[in-house]
């Protein structure tokens, strides 16, 4: 036991220095990365090593086109490091000869004298950089071959030319490529054009080292193999066949024996891209083939030899790279993996902080409904007493307190005393206090102050029913702010609840839909599937052909509904914005299973122009659809604009997401505070979802409606009383489910209570509703209000209005197209 305990102790002791070694060297790492960093970009390091090596650049042993223009582009990208440019471009330029180190330094001396001179023509005069640079080369090369060879020939003047031509290309490349010598931390992605100014920069750079040996071995073609490796591995076989293009194409200018170079760099690059999926092994094995192939050419066995080396050091230099460079490199370079995912992770990060700020709006306006649904610090107390005692109570006070009768009346006879001071309030609010005359005499035998009491209660019983009505007001305005609080709440945690739904991975299911498409000879550059939840498909796909001929909604619509087991068609067609891809994005989502086709018919009474009811028939999203009728209280001008701005309330509160019975909750206290008149209005609302058929009917004093399915019709009521009325009412719902073929009639009350010699109502709309022969709403919408009409001799004594829709099962235009016939 003793052993074993020793035992696991020093196994635990011995994980101590461990852990305590990986955090000493991540410390160290991480220490020694800063100072990296801040010696190479803080410092100036990187920019004096690319000068230096610049300076030593030359093109055909004798042209020098990359000391201005880089000196340029650090003067006007990076001012402040102008000093370490020039002092290492000087000493780049003096190891290679006095004569090229008195040329860069006459090309910078005439640069500032012309820069000088173009600041005074033109204030922002950075697009003119490229002529002076053109000029301070073309003149200092005249200059300093005069100088050396006392006389000028045609042939220099020529290759002054060209020298100066390719300063006035490599300035705007360089000032691409310039800053991104000084950003330690680069968030933004390098575009096409960077990627190619950067390699090209980084060619002449090497362009520098082309005399460097170690033992027979070039160190320039170790370098330039390095980086066409490092950007086949990291971007594929295009962009490192490019890298090796424009880096060979850079060393054969510079020295006409590396012409080679170009088709070995070229070529490894590209089996270096296509081989990446093997890691880096793959990669390398790519530059080794490559080398091999190309070198064959060489005249001598030995140069094969040595090509072989240079590539297999520069493999090793691949292999020991960290990591964490190679992904930094990738996260730069547009469609790469690390790239992609790093976009999508600034996304996420966005959204997330989206969703949170919604939330957090959410639950301020969850607190507030809180709030004003809190009664008041003093409800206990009105709890205890109601507000006719606490009214008969200040009574009393103001009338009693001096009396000498006081104990007598409220101590001894407390309850009859009440009771007569009750009685008189009822009396007082219904103007009948004088004309009572019993009630008056029992009461000045009772009190002694009778007259002042009677007087008193006659002008505090008014302003009592006032404070109440106000008080009443106030409490319903306080719960109407908290349920519409409420609601926007709801609201909004639902809409961040699908900002932070994630797309979901149907790579399967998208290449299925591609390869069935391609089967059918059909062209598709690319599919995405957003949703594939039953009744809600989200698939958008490119197209790289205009939908001319209808091919979307005959072929690929039905192809996909025999796939997904559902209707779908085309919800939308628009002109692609993706680069490289189709031209035309056709999204595609499930069709309804249902649709309803309405009938409406209308009478105001006595045939005049204005009618006092209103009906709305809408699409609030969600594939519900809404039916609503509301009768405005009496006829003419002011109920046709009660009921109109109730319907214009219910659909823009169902519009915004708030469920159906808040919505009426809502317009009923809307009515109820906006003025102190009586005005109400009767809303009748049938929402149907189109996807199953199911209905919710919500009747708010309102006439039945009725169902006819075949011989059969179903009567459908509710027991709410009309908007308006009562502050405070609980909605009731009733739920039907409809089938396909139901006829849904809805109806004010000028239809339902319309004929005045019937004394059931019910049986007799039942009876003319089961003896229309036709389905067409329309029809049975005019055959009912006509027959409504005639009951009653023509007479139109009330507003009539009739809604009547029928459900249909959605018949596609175009059916299924089996996915395996093109397989047969």
């Amino acid at each position: 036991m003793t052993k074993l305990q020793r035992g696991s102790s020093n196994s635990s002791a011995s994980l101590v220095p461990t852990n305590g070694f990986q955090s000493v060297f991540r410390q160290s790492s991480k220490s020694i990365k800063s100072k990296l960093e801040r010696a190479f970009f803080d410092f100036g390091l990187l920019i004096f090593l690319t000068g230096f090596l610049l300076g030593r650049a030359l093109i055909l042993s004798h042209i020098l086109p990359f000391v201005l223009p880089f000196f340029a582009s650090v003067y006007m990208m990076k001012r402040e490091r102008t000093g370490i440019a020039f002092v290492a471009l000087m000493i780049g330029s003096l190891t290679v000869s006095i004569e090229t180190v008195s040329y860069a330094f006459a090309t910078i001396i005439l640069f500032f004298i012309l820069n000088i001179f173009f600041a005074r023509v033109k204030r922002h005069y950075i697009g003119l950089v490229p002529f002076q640079v053109f000029l301070s080369v073309f003149i200092s090369h005249l200059l300093i071959t005069y100088a050396f060879q006392q006389e000028v020939l045609m042939y220099d003047v020529l290759m002054a030319s060209v020298e100066a031509g390719l300063s006035f290309i490599l300035t705007m490349i360089f000032f691409q490529s310039v800053p991104l010598l000084a950003i330690p931390k680069r968030k933004q992605l390098l575009g096409v054009e960077e990627i190619v100014c950067l390699v090209i920069l980084l060619a002449s750079v090497v362009t520098g080292t082309t005399d460097w040996y170690i033992q027979d071995l070039s160190i320039q073609h170790i370098v330039t193999r390095y980086i066409v490796l490092l950007f086949a591995f990291v971007a594929g076989g295009t962009v490192g066949c490019t890298v090796g293009v424009v880096t060979g194409l850079i060393l054969s200018l510079a020295s006409v024996s590396s012409l080679y170079q170009m088709s070995l760099l070229a070529f490894s690059g590209l089996l270096g891209g296509l081989l990446k999926e093997g890691k880096r092994l793959g990669a390398a094995a790519g530059l080794l083939i490559g080398t091999c192939l190309i070198s064959f050419y060489a005249e001598k066995q030995s140069d094969i030899i040595f090509s072989i080396i240079e590539s297999v050091i520069a493999i090793v230099l691949f292999l020991i790279t960290p990591s964490f460079l190679l992904k930094q490199l990738a996260k730069l370079v547009p469609g790469t993996e690390e790239h992609s995912t790093d976009q999508q992770q600034y996304l996420r990060k966005i959204r997330d902080l989206t969703a949170n700020r919604i939330t957090q709006f959410s639950n301020v306006f969850e607190a507030l409904s809180a709030s004003f649904s809190q009664p008041s610090q003093f409800a206990h107390i009105e709890d205890e007493l109601t507000d006719e005692e606490l009214f008969i109570c200040s009574i009393s006070n103001k009338c009693c307190n001096s009396c000498m009768k006081k104990d007598h009346c409220w101590s001894n006879n407390g309850d009859r005393t009440y009771q007569y001071m009750e009685n008189m309030m009822h009396l007082v609010e219904k103007d009948q206090l004088i004309k009572n005359g019993q009630f008056m005499r029992e009461w000045e035998k009772y009190c002694q102050r009778s007259s002042k009491m009677a007087d008193l209660m006659k002008q505090e019983v008014f302003y009592f029913r006032a404070n109440q009505r106000l008080k009443k007001q106030v409490q319903e305005s306080r719960r109407l702010v908290a349920e519409q609080l409420r609601g926007v709440s709801k609201v909004m945690v639902d809409f961040a609840k699908e900002i932070q739904r994630e797309k979901e991975n149907h790579q399967l299911q998208e290449d299925q839909i591609l390869q069935a498409l391609l089967n059918f000879g059909i062209d598709v550059s690319q599919v995405e599937i957003y949703n594939l939840e039953q009744g809600n498909i989200d698939i958008d796909i490119l197209i790289p052909f205009e939908n001319e001929y209808g091919e979307c909604q005959k072929l690929i619509a039905p192809i996909l509904s025999d796939i997904l087991k559902e209707t779908i068609v085309v919800l939308k067609e628009e002109a692609a914005t993706i680069p490289n891809g189709g031209n035309y994005l056709v999204t595609f989502g499930s069709d309804k299973a249902f649709v309803i086709e309405t009938g409406v018919a209308t009478a105001a009474k006595g045939g005049g122009f204005i009618s006092g009811d209103a009906f709305k028939i809408m699409d609030v999203g969600a594939g519900k659809h809404a039916i609503a009728i509301s009768d405005g209280m009496g006829n003419g001008e002011r109920a046709h604009i009660e009921s109109n701005e109730t319907l214009k309330l219910l659909q823009k509160i169902l519009n915004s997401g708030i469920e159906e019975t808040v919505a009426i909750k809502s317009i009923n206290s809307i009515l109820s505070l906006r003025t102190t008149e009586e005005v109400f209005a009767t809303l009748d609302l049938a929402m149907v979802d189109l996807h199953d058929a199911s209905a919710k009917f919500l009747k708010i004093g309102s006439s039945p409606s009725f169902v006819k399915r075949g011989k059969q019709v179903i009567k459908i009521e509710g027991s709410n009383l009309p908007i308006g009325i009562i502050d405070e009412f609980d909605v009731e719902v009733v739920s039907e489910q409809l089938k396909a073929g139901d006829l849904l009639i809805m109806m004010s009350d000028g239809i339902f209570e319309g004929p005045k010699h019937v004394e059931n109502y019910e049986m007799w709309m039942k009876r003319k509703i089961s003896e229309f022969e036709t389905d067409d709403p329309q029809s049975v919408a005019e055959l009912l209000l006509e027959e409504v009409i005639r009951s009653n001799t023509g007479d139109i004594n009330d507003d009539m209005t009739v809604v009547v829709a029928v459900v249909k099962r959605n018949l596609p235009e175009w059916s299924s197209i089996s996915s395996y016939s093109a397989m047969a």
